[in-house]
C-alpha cells in the first residue's frame, strides 16, 4: 500500500531536529487528516522497532473506541495486514500485538495514576486540548523504555492531533509561546485536504458562521480575546514580584473546598502587587492557613484578609466563620490578623469593572500587576468569558469540569483577586 500523503501529514511524521525526544501537535479543521497522520504514525513505529510498546488515548475512551481505535484497523486492512497472522486484537487487555512484539494499548486518560507504571516508546493523544497539562506531563515522564540495540536511529515519541483551541489553553502557551526546540506544531486547514468529497469545504463554508468556519475548517487558532471577562491585560502586566516580609500582606479568599483560592498581594495607595497564590483541591480553611505559614514562616509586616463576604457566614461543616477560623491560625503563628470585607458581596459587575480599571484605566496607567508565579489567576485572566451574546460568565458546568480537570480552576481565584480590588478601589454601576 502506497500512501501519497498530505504536506502537513508529512511535516507530521518526519522529525526535523536530533534531539532524542520529538513532541509534535497535528492541529487542524474537520476532516484534515489529523488521526488518519496519528495512527499511521503509531504503525509505523511499531514496524520498525520491534518490540516498542506505545499507548493511544483520549480524555475518554468512547473517543477512542469510536474514532482512533477505527483508523488503525483501517489502515491495517489498506495495508494486508491479516487479524490473527500478522497481528491480534486482545479485547480484554484493550491492545494491538503485532507479529513482532511490539504492541500498543488503547486507555482512556480520566484516570491518569493509573497509567503512571507504563514505560512506553511512543505516546499518542486524541484530541490533544481536552485533556489537562498534568496528565501531558505525566505521559511524557512514561517514555522511558529501555532501547534495544536494534532500534537505530530511535526517537521517543509523544504525538496528538486536536481541533484549535478555543481559548488560550496549555496547548497554546506549551506549543506557540517560546516552545522547546524539539516542540512542534503544524497546523493543517480543511481546505487543504484534497482526497475530501468535492464541495465539502464550500458546504461547511454555508453552514457555518465566519468565526466556526475559521477555526473548524480553516484551523485557526481562535480570538483569545473575544468575550474575555478581564479586557486590556498585557505583558505589561506581568512583572517579577518581591515579597517583602516588613511590607503588609493582603490574603484575599475564595472560600471552596476544591479548590480553595487565595491570593496574595502587596499594595500601596493606587496599586496592587499580586505576588503568589494558594489554590489548593480538596483543602480546608485551616490547612490553607498551614500552607501560608509554611511558605512564610518569618513575615514580620501586617496580614490583612480580605475576600468573600460569604466566607463570614457559618457553614455547615463548622461552628465557626471561615474568617475567625483564619484569625484563630494566625493567632497559633504569632501573627494579628486584621479582617477587612465587605458587608455582602457587590454585582459581579461592578468587581469585573474595577479590577479591569485597575489592570489599565482610561488614561493607560496601569494599576495591577501579577506575578508569573500566580499560574492559576493568570489562567482565569486569559480565559475567563462571558457567555456569547450575554453578560453572564460562563463558569464550567460539572459535566465540562468531569472532560476537562483543569476548568475547576476558572472563576475561584479571579474571585478571590476581585474582592480585594473592589473593596479598595470599588466602582459604583
Amino acid at each position: 500500500m502506497k500512501y501519497n500523503l498530505l504536506d502537513a501529514q508529512r511535516e507530521f511524521l518526519e522529525i526535523p531536529h536530533s534531539y532524542s525526544m520529538d513532541v509534535a501537535v497535528y492541529q487542524g479543521g474537520y476532516g484534515s487528516g489529523k488521526t488518519f497522520a496519528g495512527s499511521l504514525l503509531g504503525i509505523l513505529l511499531s514496524l520498525k522497532f520491534p518490540g516498542i510498546r506505545g499507548l493511544v488515548g483520549a480524555q475518554t475512551y468512547t473517543l477512542v473506541r469510536d474514532t482512533t481505535l477505527q483508523s488503525y484497523f483501517e489502515h491495517l486492512d489498506s495495508m494486508g495486514f491479516v487479524l490473527g497472522a500478522d497481528y491480534k486484537w486482545i479485547s480484554a487487555d484493550q491492545k494491538i500485538v503485532f507479529y513482532n512484539g511490539s504492541e500498543i494499548l488503547f486507555r482512556h486518560f480520566d484516570e491518569p495514576n493509573k497509567l503512571k507504571s507504563l514505560n512506553l516508546g511512543f505516546v499518542e493523544i486524541e484530541e490533544m486540548s481536552d485533556i489537562p497539562f498534568d496528565t501531558f506531563k505525566m505521559l511524557v515522564a512514561r517514555l522511558r523504555q529501555n532501547q534495544k540495540t536494534s532500534w537505530k536511529n530511535f526517537t521517543y515519541r509523544i504525538f496528538g492531533h486536536t481541533n484549535p483551541e478555543l481559548n488560550q489553553g496549555w496547548i497554546y502557551k506549551t506549543f506557540m509561546v517560546d516552545p522547546p526546540p524539539n516542540y512542534r506544531l503544524i497546523c493543517a486547514p480543511t481546505t487543504q485536504n484534497i482526497y475530501l468529497p468535492k464541495n465539502f469545504c464550500e458546504d461547511l463554508k454555508n453552514l457555518y458562521d465566519e468565526k466556526y468556519y475559521k477555526t473548524f475548517v480553516l484551523g485557526q487558532t481562535g480570538n483569545y480575546s473575544e468575550n474575555l471577562v478581564v479586557k486590556d491585560f498585557s505583558n505589561d502586566n506581568i512583572k517579577e514580584i518581591q515579597y517583602r516580609d516588613d511590607f503588609d500582606v493582603h490574603i484575599s479568599c475564595d472560600f471552596n473546598v476544591d479548590p480553595m483560592a487565595w491570593v496574595l498581594a502587596h499594595k500601596t495607595e493606587d496599586k496592587v502587587f499580586y505576588f503568589d497564590e494558594l489554590v489548593l483541591e480538596n483543602t480546608t480553611t485551616s490547612k490553607t492557613c498551614d500552607e501560608f505559614y509554611r511558605r512564610y514562616p518569618h513575615h514580620k509586616g501586617k496580614i490583612i484578609i480580605n475576600g468573600d463576604a460569604s466566607g463570614d457566614n457559618r457553614s455547615c461543616t463548622s461552628e465557626y466563620t471561615n474568617y475567625v477560623i483564619i484569625k484563630r491560625k494566625m493567632a497559633e503563628f504569632g501573627y494579628e490578623a486584621d479582617i477587612k470585607i465587605k458587608a455582602f458581596n457587590p454585582p459581579i459587575k461592578n468587581r469585573v469593572a474595577a479590577f479591569n480599571a485597575k489592570v489599565r484605566n482610561a488614561a493607560g496607567e496601569i494599576g495591577l500587576y501579577v506575578s508569573p508565579k500566580c499560574e492559576k489567576l493568570l489562567y482565569n485572566i486569559y480565559n475567563l468569558r462571558y457567555i456569547e451574546g450575554s453578560s453572564r460568565i460562563d463558569i464550567p458546568s460539572y459535566s465540562q469540569i468531569k472532560q476537562s480537570k483543569e476548568l475547576k480552576f476558572l472563576s475561584h481565584p479571579f474571585d478571590a483577586a476581585s474582592y480585594l480590588v473592589d473593596f479598595y478601589w470599588p466602582i459604583v454601576l
